[in-house]
């Protein structure tokens, strides 16, 4: 899982950084509204942490900005205006959630995994599945009928990342943000590289799915239209 923590108080961003890497998840912080509603419209996150007081723009401004947008990634305000009318506010502006300060880090963890048991999901949990193609992330094994195969860490979370937006276009920069995060020196080839390492195990598999490149943009995973296969599930 991928969090953008968008808030102005430096010394709580590390603090909460540095719990939720604890657990297994990857932060990415910013301390303003502009910077955070450019960050938000990448895409790249599976959950958003947002203040309400911030510079530039609030939270309350920046969450109406995405919404208008259709960008529908889940939304936890972390704030210290904590009245009933603040909170409702937040809420029917478009949060998913509303944690007043000060909190402890455990209801956090909580209200976390509230929203990614949502069917909408902010992870893929030990399986995901698309026509005939199943991922276990917990067993580290693709699937297709009969044939299996093993991917690298990174494969893996590269197929997770495909087989959530199925048939959907996604930038070569989304990947690159979403899966390396936005401080890595990676270089472009090397996503090529694992598109080209996806590729092969999909055949592996005989799978009657590809990646498909959408040239100028990025790539999509859909159904092989050479493959005759039936409807996705």
């Amino acid at each position: 899982m991928r969090i953008l923590l968008i808030e102005d108080d430096e010394i709580l961003c590390q603090s909460l950084s540095l719990q939720l890497e604890r657990q297994d998840i990857s932060v990415d912080l910013c301390h303003d509204g502009e910077d955070g509603l450019f960050r938000i419209r990448e895409q790249a996150h599976d959950l958003i942490l947002l203040d309400r007081m911030l510079p530039g723009m609030s939270g309350l401004e920046v969450l109406s900005a995405m919404r208008a947008e259709q960008i529908t990634t889940p939304v936890i305000f972390l704030t210290a205006l904590g009245s009933l009318e603040e909170r409702v506010a937040g809420l029917d502006c478009g949060a998913d959630d509303y944690i007043v300060k000060p909190f402890a880090f455990e209801e956090l963890m909580a209200r976390i995994r509230c929203i990614s048991r949502r069917p909408r999901g902010l992870t893929s949990g030990a399986l995901l599945s698309y026509a005939d193609l199943s991922w276990n992330k917990e067993q580290n094994l693709l699937s297709c009928g009969p044939y299996t195969c093993t991917l690298s860490r990174r494969e893996g979370e590269l197929m997770e990342f495909f087989l959530s937006n199925p048939d959907q276009t996604l930038p070569r920069s989304t990947i690159l943000l979403r899966i390396w995060g936005p401080d890595s020196e990676i270089e472009s080839g090397n996503l090529d590289n694992y598109i080209h390492f996806l590729r092969r195990r999909l055949k592996t598999v005989h799978s009657s799915l590809h990646l498909a490149t959408v040239r100028g943009i990025g790539y999509r995973l859909e159904q092989n239209p050479q493959s005759g296969a039936s409807s996705p599930k």
